[in-house]
């Protein structure tokens, strides 16, 4: 029996035209899907890229020649809100442990965590507030050396292992000089000498380890330490710093955004100090008494009978609507410029002593002002880092006039919401209502 040989295949050019044709579009398709794909990754990866990288990069304001990203900006708004809350929560506390009524200062703070725009605001003003210290400390040579940044920490988290610095209450004595016959003529009431205890340590701020630390710039001096045991060791004080370390991170923080916090703290203080160096310790001042009024015609009828030599301290008791000094005579005490309105301080400081101004109108009515003195008199401690703050920031506007300063709108729809005050009040309080 024969077996039926294959019938070959006979491959007409017609045939082989087809075949080539399906094997195009074979690789054709598989290009075209091999492009899908990747096209796809492209967009996810570029869209990562965008949020994760891209996006944080855009300027939202600009110092000088020094951008403010997004990303410095959203980072300080976590640490503010922050900040914000670790302040909320301690109120609680306080509130609960010693029945302090602190309603009204946590309504300003949810106030404030809930009014975004204003929030992000005051850290743009903040930002550019650091960025114009830094740009004229580099100016004037001043740095951060990387071993006093570490001793901004080690004092920030109360490590010392020289002995910490015992603050050191020196009393200042605030001398009044004596009074003219002229004075003596127009007062009973000598004011004598006050002494005020200054203290010439600086203020250092006591973290809640449990919570997240947010130094806070302390413009003041720095006193000479004397040894003291230091309250735990090197390695305890290692463990405290990395534990803060990982709450910062949280936020979006590394370990060079937490250490150039203490480094602009640093050039602050320094700049501070070069700033303020030639603020006066005296001041202009004035001793005045005043009655104040409701209305003109009361205020003229009040002078007359002042000029026709009648007791100041009695009319005031009987005329005088501000409350707080008509049972002292009227008497103000001594102050400088800067303490009262504009139109009272203009006139104060334009009368010779017992001399008794025409009525002037003020937004709280009508004042008849009498001088009692004019001195170049010692501030106190406060009044004169008072006015080493008020020459700082005199200094600060005028870097704001000098410097070319852009911001952006693009931050007002990305401010971070997060962290929120009320996950935080649940496991703070273990989710148990606040009373």
């Amino acid at each position: 029996m024969v077996k039926n040989k294959p019938t070959p295949t006979i491959t007409s050019k017609k045939h082989l035209a087809r075949l080539e044709r399906e094997r195009r579009q074979t690789i054709v398709i598989r290009f075209a899907a091999i492009g899908v794909i990747l096209a796809i990754i492209m967009i996810i990866a570029y869209g990562y890229l965008d949020i994760k990288v891209l996006q944080l990069r855009q300027p939202i304001a600009k110092v000088g020649d020094e951008v403010i990203t997004l990303r410095e900006f959203q980072l300080r708004v976590r640490l503010e809100r922050q900040r914000l809350i670790n302040q909320y929560l301690q109120n609680n506390q306080l509130g609960q442990l010693f029945g302090y009524d602190t309603t009204s200062q946590n309504q300003q703070i949810e106030d404030r965590l809930n009014t975004p725009s204003m929030l992000g605001q005051s850290v743009i003003d903040s930002l550019i507030e650091e960025h114009l210290i830094s740009q004229e400390a580099a100016r004037r040579g001043i740095v951060g050396e990387p071993d006093e940044v570490e001793g901004a920490l080690e004092a920030f988290f109360r490590y010392f292992p020289n002995g910490s610095p015992t603050p050191t209450i020196t009393p200042t004595s605030i001398t009044f000089s004596t009074l003219s016959p002229e004075q003596l003529a127009l007062v009973t009431i000598t004011p004598t000498a006050t002494t005020t205890p200054t203290s010439t340590s600086e203020p250092t701020v006591t973290p809640d380890i449990t919570a997240t630390p947010l130094p806070i710039p302390s413009p003041t001096s720095t006193p000479a330490p004397t040894s003291t045991s230091t309250p735990y060791t090197l390695e305890g004080y290692h463990q405290t710093y990395d534990k803060n370390l990982e709450l910062y991170k949280t936020l979006g923080a590394n370990e060079a955004d937490f250490r150039s916090l203490f480094k602009a703290n640093i050039f602050r203080d320094k700049l501070y100090k070069i700033i303020t160096t030639n603020v006066p310790a005296t001041q202009e001042q004035v001793w005045a008494r005043h009655i104040l009024v409701a209305n003109k015609d009361i205020a003229k009828s009040v002078r007359e009978r002042l000029l026709m030599g009648q007791d100041f301290a009695t009319l005031a008791m009987e005329f005088s609507q501000d409350t707080g000094t008509k049972d002292k005579g009227g008497d103000l005490g001594w102050f400088g410029k800067g303490m009262m309105v504009p139109e009272f301080e203009q006139t104060s400081f334009g009368l010779n002593i017992g001399q008794i101004g025409t009525p002037i109108k003020t937004s709280f009515g009508y004042h008849i002002i009498q001088v009692l003195g004019h001195e170049n008199r010692p501030l106190t401690d406060s009044e004169y880092q008072q006015a080493c703050e008020t020459r700082f920031q005199e200094w600060l506007v005028e870097a704001q006039k000098q410097t070319d300063i852009k911001t952006y709108d693009n931050w007002l729809d990305k401010i971070p919401a997060d962290p929120d005050l009320q996950k935080a009040i649940e496991v703070f309080f273990g989710q148990q209502p606040i009373q």
